[in-house]
């Protein structure tokens, strides 16, 4: 009779351990145009019940378009657009609100992209408005250190620079440039302690003229790359050389319909998480397209191009668990979430949106 009681009371205390067991938060911060957003905004999100409850609206009145994460998720850091510069925050780990450490400025002009180095040694900045590259040293912090590198885009009569992104290699060695204006994504070898750029063996793949490069996206198995050219609404696919980082043309792809006859142009690209599935973001069309990705030849196979439910769907994100896909219609003032089949790819439109001034870029992170 003893051991029975004794049984039933290490059942209660373990059930109530596991009660207790923390619940793993999932977070969303949302970049705006501030000509109507106020900031950044932070919100709850339960996948569960598909509700969202807003956390804090962080005040930063020139633009924080573009977010990234440091890699350990404890960082946050933002593209100021209208005051060209770059700020870094602080994650509480409990709340999950933003706390300003510090800001930089973005060394040229109209910063549109930030990118952090997977190992979060350097952050690098996109000047869309000069067309200029810069580096910055990350201290142990999360703030912005010293200025590493700038490397300025050379343009003609005709074509004047556009930075628009840069995409690390998974191991940091490599990174890809985007620049729009002058229908390149360069291809810089990275100095693992100082953070200088060297060009690489093939220093660049040239697009085809006007075909405007401004997103990349590299395959989970790192083999093959894909920019999204946002003038021509194209998807132009590389073989990445491992030793060497060069992008090798595999073919170009249009992501809009053959019967469309609109004006469009492209905006943002992401993988699935298994790198089955590609998705690019079009607006004018307003959809995203979706393709099937060949792991072996890296070719693709159009989808179908769900519709994103907002005008001038900017940044998207397919996010970590593959389940769902989170776009911001920056015309329609809302983020919307989509179910996304695993099998095929596409998307189902559960008609639940977050209501935000001009959103253009949301990031996911989880809290534990």
């Amino acid at each position: 009779m003893k051991q029975t009681i004794l049984t039933f009371i290490c059942l209660i205390a373990a059930t109530m351990t596991f009660a207790q067991k923390p619940k793993t938060r999932e977070i969303l911060y949302i970049g705006t145009y501030t000509q109507k957003g106020e900031g950044i905004y932070v919100y709850d999100f339960d996948r569960s019940t598909m509700t969202f409850k807003e956390i804090q609206v962080l005040t930063n009145k020139n633009s924080p378009s573009f977010l990234e994460f440091h890699p350990n998720k404890k960082f946050l850091y933002s593209a100021n657009e209208d005051n060209n510069t770059i700020s870094s925050y602080k994650i509480d780990q409990v709340t999950a609100k933003l706390t300003p450490i510090n800001e930089k400025s973005s060394v040229g002009k109209g910063p549109c992209h930030v990118s952090v180095d997977p190992k979060g040694r350097f952050i690098y900045v996109s000047n869309y408005g000069s067309g200029l590259l810069a580096v910055y040293l990350l201290n142990e912090d999360g703030s912005i250190g010293e200025l590493a590198d700038q490397i300025q885009d050379k343009g003609s009569a005709t074509q004047k620079p556009h930075m628009h992104s840069v995409i690390p290699s998974a191991d940091g060695k490599f990174i890809y440039a985007s620049d729009l204006g002058i229908d390149r994504i360069m291809v810089y070898l990275v100095d693992q302690k100082t953070g200088k750029l060297t060009p690489g063996a093939v220093p660049y793949a040239e697009v085809k003229a006007g075909d405007g490069p401004r997103h990349f996206a590299i395959h989970p198995n790192g083999n093959f790359g894909y920019s999204a050219c946002e003038l021509n609404s194209v998807v132009n696919a590389f073989q990445i050389v491992k030793n060497t980082g060069a992008l090798v043309p595999i073919e170009r792809v249009s992501m809009l319909p053959a019967d469309f006859k609109g004006k469009s142009f492209a905006a943002d690209i992401h993988f699935s998480p298994d790198g089955k599935f590609l998705y690019a973001s079009n607006r004018g069309h307003e959809s995203l397209v979706v393709y099937a990705v060949d792991a072996k030849t890296g070719k693709l196979t159009t989808v179908g191009f769900p519709e994103t439910h907002g005008k001038h769907p900017r940044n998207f994100m397919v996010d970590a668990k593959g389940e769902l896909v989170i776009v911001t219609n920056r015309d329609n003032n809302n983020v919307v979430f989509f179910k996304r089949n695993a099998a095929t790819g596409l998307l189902t439109y559960t008609e639940k949106e977050i209501s935000i001034p001009t959103p253009v870029c949301v990031k996911q992170l989880f809290l534990k």
